[in-house]
């Protein structure tokens, strides 16, 4: 039995589409079989070259698959068995830096990941972008019966993204139930879930901010939860900066969310946050140049600032318990993902990359 993967070949260059060979499940690991698997926009900063991986290799971390193959004993002892459909994490931290031995593993600085392995030593397929997965039992997370697969598979990545930059913030003192106005910048996946997620949280306005004219993803951001978006090519940033630090009898809103990856929404959040407000970074995760920014408005606002660069097992969980307490919201999350095979990688990486998809996924 063979199967197929989209080798990334290095920046700007088409991936290939390879036959590996499917060989058992190595001690310790699961053989997964593709349900489906997200681009992630970090996948298409590595093919934008704004980050680096040595190519020839299979990229992609947002696998979702149903284990097809694996002990069943080493499975039992992380609660797993046959046929479970699962998410593969693919942080694997150290456990001994300063951070691990503090409870904030997703931040270690010896991280190693899941899809590390080369393609050329057995078992061959570690990555998202192939039909056959093998992941380390201890980065599985179950997905319950009552989750679709493909729903949970739509903001894998994005999901724990937001989780885990609101468990820094609690973790750094910030009391959500004090928030009555947040702002999401951006309406990638990161955005789009940051929306619903805060607006979960019982928050009584949350806006978001489209850098460009797509009319669909802002009507979908209201039918999520937003409720205003705010358009910087429609109304300007000035117009749009304005409005929001209205906000309070004028003294901006109470949380930023960025996650449109844009230097320059920086800026902008700083201006519209008020005096001691929480502004949660997530979306600057790759080298897109700088930004001048006023400091001694940190300053002056006493900003409450969160980079969050990562995710761990815990904010997984958390991601696909909100999934399991929010039925309702199923039917509308299945709808955003655009579907490609694996043969079909480049059709799928060119429209990721046009901004025509919400969600790019790979499906069998």
């Amino acid at each position: 039995m063979k199967a197929k993967a989209a080798v990334f070949m290095g920046p700007n260059k088409d991936f290939e589409v390879r036959e590996f060979p499917v060989v058992s499940a190595p001690s310790g690991y699961a053989r997964m079989d593709l349900i489906a698997s997200g681009i992630c926009g970090t996948d298409i900063h590595f093919h934008n070259g704004k980050l680096s991986v040595e190519p020839p290799t299979v990229i992609g971390h947002e696998f979702v698959g149903r284990i097809e193959d694996v002990n069943p004993d080493e499975a039992a002892a992380y609660g797993l068995k046959l046929g479970d459909a699962v998410i593969a994490d693919i942080a694997v931290p150290c456990g001994e830096c300063l951070l691990c031995r503090t409870g904030d593993d997703a931040n270690c600085v010896a991280m190693k990941v899941t899809n590390g392995g080369s393609i050329d030593e057995s078992p061959y397929l570690w990555g998202g972008y192939v039909e056959k997965n093998f992941t380390p039992l201890a980065n599985l997370i179950r997905i319950p019966e009552s989750v679709d697969p493909a729903v949970a598979a739509t903001f894998a990545c994005p999901g724990p993204t937001a989780f885990h930059a609101v468990r820094l913030a609690k973790r750094g003192g910030v009391d959500f139930s004090e928030v009555r106005v947040a702002v999401v910048q951006g309406l990638g996946p990161v955005g789009i879930f940051g929306v619903m997620y805060l607006k979960s949280l019982g928050i009584e306005k949350v806006y978001a901010i489209s850098s460009g004219k797509n009319a669909k993803r802002e009507a979908l951001a209201l039918e999520l939860g937003a409720d205003r978006v705010f358009s910087l090519a429609k109304e300007g940033e000035e117009a749009v900066t304005a409005a929001l630090a209205a906000e309070n009898g004028g003294l901006g809103v109470d949380l930023c969310f960025e996650a449109s990856g844009a230097p320059r929404a920086i800026v902008q959040g700083m201006d519209i946050l008020r005096n001691r407000g929480i502004y949660l970074v997530p979306g600057q995760y790759s080298a897109s140049g700088g930004v001048e920014i006023q400091p001694q408005i940190i300053t002056f606002k006493a900003l409450r600032i969160f980079g969050s660069s990562q995710y761990s097992i815990p904010d997984v969980k958390d991601y696909v318990a909100f999934l399991e307490a929010h039925p309702e919201l199923h039917s509308k999350i299945e709808k955003l993902a655009n579907k490609y095979r694996i043969d079909d990688i480049n059709a799928a990486f060119a429209d990721a990359k046009s901004g025509s998809n919400i969600k790019t996924m790979l499906v069998k």
